[in-house]
């Protein structure tokens, strides 16, 4: 399906400018340009938010109750939705340390903390909801969904913010993160989601994969 597989497409242009963030939330104090700070929260607010967040919350989300009939109140979708809503804080809580003059002691905490939830984001995204989406469509016989391109503003905010990954680098490592596959991977497992098996599947599905685990 074209619009997951752009949307993963997306996650591969997302990660270096997350990981050359931190790069760059490390040097403030050093002399960084304070201008790149101001490039930085604008690919992340236009690029990473108002392009790839919301299409996943305008189309797939909605797709996926819609077509599929999995709940929008409990699982998987109000996890990540709720991923978005904390993500978006944090990026604002981030946005006061880098433009603020006296704000760089705070920078490289506040990097850190955005970007490893948006790592683990993209991981159960990748790694849960889009392999599941994608079978449940086919199921569904749902073959596609509506795909946009960029505008002009969330096109030059993507470019500019890959121009940044090359300039500080995008092999920073992130203190404390943990990353994996799978929904026991997921901030969220056990708190707000119970995975993806027991919140999405219906009675015949949990038949079947009990069936399947016995054998």
């Amino acid at each position: 399906m074209e619009l997951l597989d752009t949307l993963r497409r997306e996650h591969e242009t997302i990660e270096p400018v997350a990981r050359a963030l931190v790069a760059f939330a490390a040097r403030v104090d050093e002399g960084a340009d304070r201008a790149d700070g101001e490039h930085f929260l604008r690919f992340f607010r236009l690029y990473a938010g108002r392009f790839h967040h919301a299409r996943e919350e305008e189309v797939l989300f909605p797709a996926l109750v819609r077509e599929t009939e999995v709940p929008a109140d409990r699982g998987p979708i109000h996890a990540l939705m709720g991923d978005h809503r904390q993500m978006a804080a944090a990026l604002e809580e981030l946005a006061g340390a880098l433009l603020e003059p006296a704000g760089g002691a705070r920078s490289s905490p506040a990097a850190i903390r955005y970007v490893s939830m948006l790592l683990q984001h993209i991981d159960a995204e990748t790694s849960v909801l889009f392999p599941e989406s994608e079978a449940r469509f086919r199921r569904a016989s749902v073959l596609e969904l509506e795909v946009r391109e960029p505008d002009d503003e969330e096109r030059a905010a993507r470019d500019g913010g890959l121009e940044l990954a090359e300039r500080y680098g995008s092999s920073a490592e992130i203190p404390g993160l943990v990353r994996g596959e799978g929904c026991a991977c997921c901030a969220s497992f056990g708190v707000v989601c119970d995975g993806v098996e027991r919140e999405w599947s219906n009675d015949l599905e949990w038949e079947d994969m009990l069936d399947r685990v016995g054998d």
